[in-house]
C-alpha cells in the first residue's frame, strides 16, 4: 500500500469510528441528580475505548470528535462541547498508547487498555463534574459540589463497565476480519 492509499485509509477509519462514537452517543438515558444536574447511562464509551484500541492515539482524534459533535445537537450539552472533546479524546488516546501491539490484539491486553483509558476518562470527568457543572456553571459551594459526585457514581461505573467489557471483544473480532479482509488499520 502506497503512501496516498494509507493516508485515505487512516482518514476513512477516522471517519468511521468519529461517526460511530456520535451515533453511540444517542443510545442513552439522561437522569436528572438531586445536586448539580444531570447523569447518564451511555454506550458511546464503548465506542470511544474500541477507537482508541483500533486506531492507536489517534482514535482518541475520533473519539472527541464524535462526543463533541453528538453535543452540539443538544442544546443542554452543546456549551460544553469543547470539554467533551478534551474528555473523551483522552479516553481514546490513553486506550490506544496502552494498546502497544495493536496488529496482534489480545484480549487481556485490549481488556487492560480500555480499562486505563476508562480510569483517565472518569478522572477528567469528576474534576469536570466538580469545576466546571458545580463550581461555575452551578454556582455550587465547593463542599456542595463535592457532595454531588458520588450521585453520579453509579452511572459512571455502569458505563465504564460496559466499556471495559464489551470493546476488547470487538477489537478482537474486528482486527480478526479486517486482517482477513485485508485492510489494514493506521
Amino acid at each position: 500500500m502506497n503512501r496516498n492509499e494509507k493516508n485515505v485509509n487512516k482518514l476513512t477509519m477516522l471517519g468511521m469510528m468519529t461517526a460511530l462514537v456520535f451515533v453511540s452517543n444517542y443510545l442513552r438515558i439522561t437522569m436528572p441528580i438531586a445536586i448539580g444536574g444531570r447523569t447518564s447511562f451511555t454506550l458511546a464509551n464503548i465506542m470511544c475505548c474500541l477507537s482508541g484500541l483500533l486506531l492507536g492515539p489517534v482514535g482518541g482524534f475520533a473519539s472527541g470528535l464524535g462526543s463533541a459533535i453528538y453535543d452540539l445537537t443538544n442544546p443542554a450539552y452543546a456549551p460544553e462541547c469543547w470539554i467533551t472533546f478534551l474528555t473523551k479524546g483522552v479516553m481514546g488516546m490513553v486506550a490506544g498508547l496502552a494498546m502497544k501491539d495493536r496488529e496482534t490484539p489480545a484480549y487481556g491486553r485490549c481488556t487492560v487498555s480500555a480499562a486505563l483509558g476508562c480510569v483517565a476518562y472518569y478522572i477528567l470527568y469528576f474534576f469536570k463534574s466538580f469545576a466546571y457543572d458545580g463550581l461555575l456553571m452551578g454556582g455550587l459551594t465547593a463542599s456542595v459540589a463535592a457532595a454531588a459526585l458520588p450521585l453520579k457514581i453509579p452511572a459512571s461505573l455502569f458505563n465504564g463497565a460496559v466499556a471495559i467489557i464489551l470493546a476488547p471483544p470487538l477489537c478482537v473480532a474486528l482486527r480478526r476480519s479486517l486482517k482477513r479482509t485485508h485492510i489494514q488499520l493506521p
